[in-house]
């Protein structure tokens, strides 16, 4: 029994003048989400520092909710090595490259309301239909100047990076560092869409399983592995899945940041012991999830580790 009692519970002392990571010291002690959420910059830090391959899976709203310049930071301080996320994380990017924004609003409103203003909702965020049309122009002005044959998701994406002028867009500056943008669910986007109604009159060659080589190459050659999941769906399994088929013995690190539970059976709220039945994080594996809102918990982790790494 004794063994089981050796960490006591640290109460959590504040003090005006602290920084994050001296807040995540403080948290160190305690239980619940304050312990995983602590445990997560440790096993952040140690990834960074680690010499392996960074993978980032961005699932749900997270540009709209004001998450894309963490992002753009961390590719340009070559943090993250890999980026894998949904079509709409790209698109809402892109938006706001091409000049539109999104806006604070509020939960409680008259949708039928904001539809006869051209107003869309994504919970709190408020985004002018005026800016999808803007968009919509942009993205097929790209197209037609893309002259590729046979071009993965990947490349389609870095085509498009290259082609927008803003120093603080994901899709930009990760084609500019040559980091790899993996959306394998881009169908499911207005990309997809504006990529379909151009194809009925003109050509744009996209092999959508192209990516697979590529991805799996990139597994293959890495010393060590960590993946940073905020969200599941799409990104995370993309990411998860490569491991079945190379013999590295899942990830290294693995952090997750989601809000589902596990008793669905849905893969965004699969626990990361779980993944390790499928060999998808390795048996020694440091990993944690963290059972808290991404837009709270991300920014946390990210300033805790930029200011250790500083010191």
């Amino acid at each position: 029994m004794n063994k089981v009692l050796q960490k006591p519970i640290k109460q959590i002392r504040l003090d005006s003048g602290m920084t994050v990571a001296q807040l995540i010291e403080e948290m160190r002690g305690a239980a619940f989400g304050a312990g995983r959420l602590a445990e997560a910059v440790d096993i952040y830090e140690a990834m960074l520092c680690d010499d392996g391959t960074k993978f980032l899976g961005f699932a749900g709203a997270m540009v709209p909710a004001g998450m894309r310049q963490i992002v753009v930071d961390l590719i340009k301080e070559r943090q993250i090595d890999v980026l894998v996320t949904t079509g709409a994380n790209i698109v809402h990017d892109l938006i706001e490259a091409f000049g539109g924004r999104h806006y604070k609003g509020v939960e409680q409103v008259d949708d039928l309301e904001l539809r006869r203003r051209h107003i869309n909702r994504i919970f709190d965020v408020f985004l002018p239909e005026r800016h999808f049309t803007v968009f919509e122009d942009r993205l097929l002005d790209i197209f037609a100047d893309i002259d590729r044959d046979g071009m993965s998701i990947r490349e389609l994406l870095t085509e498009i990076g290259l082609r927008v002028d803003d120093p603080n867009s994901i899709t930009g500056v990760a084609a500019e560092k040559n980091v790899p943008i993996f959306c394998p669910a881009i169908a499911d986007s207005a990309i997809g869409l504006q990529a379909w109604l151009y194809t009925q009159t003109k050509r744009l060659d996209v092999d959508t399983f192209k990516d697979m080589r590529e991805f799996m190459d990139i597994c293959y050659s890495a010393k060590k592995t960590g993946a940073m999941f905020v969200g599941g769906g799409v990104p995370k399994n993309f990411i998860l899945q490569s491991m079945i088929v190379t013999p590295r013995g899942g990830f290294d690190y693995a952090i997750q940041l989601t809000m589902d539970r596990a008793e669905m059976g849905g893969l965004s709220g699969a626990t990361l012991d779980e993944a390790k039945s499928w060999g998808k994080i390795g048996e020694y594996a440091r990993a944690v999830t963290v059972y808290a809102d991404a837009t709270i918990a991300l920014p946390i982790i990210i300033a805790a580790v930029k200011e250790r790494l500083n010191r």
